[in-house]
């Protein structure tokens, strides 16, 4: 005998049989075959035989098993509880359709029946977090293919949860944030989106399968006033339509990413740490620059090295004689003095694109989140390295706070915590295999040990006085010569103060219908400008 065969001869006898003492006795050996090899009840054999006998079909309502035992379907109902037993052995699935309580059977267990074996049980305790998730995934494919009802959804998310609690995951949603209930579905439906479609644009249509419509209107009406609790932690926010806000869609914040999903490692999560700030070169507009003859020779000698065939001419050979592969940059000197246009106009003409580092971004207001940040910002810089034709280059723009003097003898935490960044970022610059760019108004203050680490070193000064001549008649080409010498030798602007002046100036000709640009009228933009001076320092008017 095997389990398919009970099952076929318990059919047999249970047609009209009204589930009569008659019935059980002459079906008794093939009940107890059965009941001894799935480990059920002899109530629990008889409706899986009838279940079985109709698998073929994906709805099966009780009364059809009324009809075929020749009942009604209130007796049948008597039997809920043994029912409900075969749904949570997960020998039946049960679905709603049409308002109605539908059940079928799974391929799996008729698999298994096949080979005379229960269906094999699968343990939900000390998952990983990968396995965990796919768990997750599985209860909410069955809910929306109505496979599963949403009551026994939530028991066995409930069950992962409690069987879970070694992961972080589960550790910090139910002991930091005290998420349960519906938030706490609300929340592993935003995770599993973003794992699986890596979606940050979730609407409630979204939720709709794991919830009725009033309580999507409850959830909708505390999400577009910011009430959500799952608001109130940060872990859910409004999308975004570039720079506003879509109050009809969501997504997990990026707090929430880091901090939840840090274990999977996922690319999209690394991507994203620094995606925002990838600048193409294709993107980037010519501008011309000027500076000293210093500069300028410094400037161009690093643009040869980063010429791509020198460039890897001289990687490979540092590479044979053993030398370390990475070049790194520091542009130091002034605000304005054009550091940050000089990386950018050094990528087009390199055809690099850049991976700009926002170090406000990076930093987290959780211990030790910092740090993990930091390190997968370059590991996602690795792997652009080995996916990209050509090299890319890792920017560190306003990196001041970064380079600074580490603190000795730290005590506060985030003085820690700057100490174990500024570590971690000179370690990977010591295996650094790439361009990495820093610029710093504040290179007095930097720690040695990073001043030992930049190959190139390049001083930004404020520009001479050719320079700013250049500069003025490069920003306003109506200026002449002479206006444009008398406004470089009186005034010792940057070119971002020029800019200022050029834009400001423009701005009012367009306004105004100002003359076109002389010494003269642009001298009260320049006195504008040098708000940072003394009134006696300053020039009232214009003398020739």
């Amino acid at each position: 005998m095997d389990i398919l065969t009970a099952l076929d001869a318990i059919v047999d006898v249970a047609k009209d049989s009204k589930l009569s003492e008659e019935f059980y006795k002459k079906s008794a050996k093939y009940i107890k075959y059965v009941c001894g090899k799935l480990n059920i009840t002899k109530e629990q054999c008889v409706f899986l035989s009838i279940f079985i006998e109709k698998s073929n079909d994906s709805k099966i309502y009780l009364s059809e098993l009324a009809d075929y035992l020749g009942c009604r379907t209130t007796h049948i109902l008597r039997y809920s509880k043994e029912i409900d037993g075969l749904v949570e052995r997960d020998y039946i699935r049960r679905a709603r359709s049409g308002g109605k309580m539908t059940y079928h059977v799974t391929s799996d267990v008729l698999d298994a029946f096949k080979k005379d074996l229960p269906v094999p049980t699968r343990s939900v305790e000390n998952l990983s977090l990968v396995v965990f998730f796919n768990r997750v995934a599985e209860i909410f494919d069955m809910v929306d293919d109505d496979e599963m009802e949403c009551d026994t959804a939530e028991k066995r998310i409930d069950e992962l949860m409690e069987c879970n609690k070694h992961l972080s995951f589960v550790e910090i949603v139910t002991g930091k944030y005290y998420i349960e209930g519906d938030d706490l579905l609300i929340l592993l439906i935003f995770c599993h989106l973003f794992i699986t479609n890596n979606d940050d644009r979730i609407g409630m249509h979204d939720l709709e399968f794991m919830f009725s419509k009033w309580t999507i209107r409850a959830i909708k009406s505390e999400l577009e006033g910011g009430r959500s609790s799952l608001q109130d932690a940060k872990l859910i926010e409004w999308s975004s339509d570039g720079d506003f806000a879509d109050r009809e869609y969501y997504r997990l914040t990026m707090n929430a990413k880091r901090e939840l999903l840090d274990e999977l490692n996922l690319p999209s999560l690394s991507e994203k740490k620094v995606s925002r700030g990838v600048i193409k070169a294709k993107d980037i507009s010519s501008r011309n620059l000027f500076y000293s003859k210093e500069i300028t020779h410094s400037i161009d000698e690093l643009g040869k090295l980063l010429d791509e065939k020198n460039y890897q001419d001289i990687h490979a050979r540092l590479q044979e004689q053993g030398f370390r592969c990475g070049f790194t940059c520091l542009f130091y000197g002034a605000p304005g003095t054009g550091k940050t246009e000089t990386v950018l106009q050094l990528a087009r003409r390199t055809g690099r694109d850049i991976l700009q580092v926002n170090f406000s971004e990076i930093k987290s207001m959780w211990v030790g989140e910092s740090e993990k940040n930091i390190k997968a910002l370059f590991d996602a810089y690795r792997q652009k390295v080995k996916t990209s034709l050509i090299t890319p280059i890792l920017l560190f723009n306003e990196a001041d706070a970064i380079i600074g003097k580490r603190q000795e003898g730290a005590e506060r935490a985030v003085d820690k915590m700057e100490n174990s960044i500024q570590n971690i970022i000179l370690q990977e610059m010591e295996t650094l295999d790439g361009i990495l760019i820093a610029t710093t108004n504040l290179a007095q203050n930097m720690d040695k040990a990073f001043e030992r680490r930049f190959l190139y070193k390049i001083r930004f000064d404020k520009p001479n006085v050719e320079a700013r001549i250049a500069i003025w008649r490069e920003m306003l080409p109506a200026l002449d010569m002479d206006d444009a010498k008398k406004l470089a030798e009186r005034y010792d602007f940057s070119g971002g103060q020029i800019e200022n002046i050029a834009r400001h100036y423009t701005i009012d000709a367009i306004l105004h219908g100002n003359a076109a640009p002389t010494a003269e009228n642009l001298a009260s933009h320049c006195d504008s400008e040098r708000i940072d001076q003394s009134t006696s320092n300053k020039r009232i008017g214009f003398i020739f």
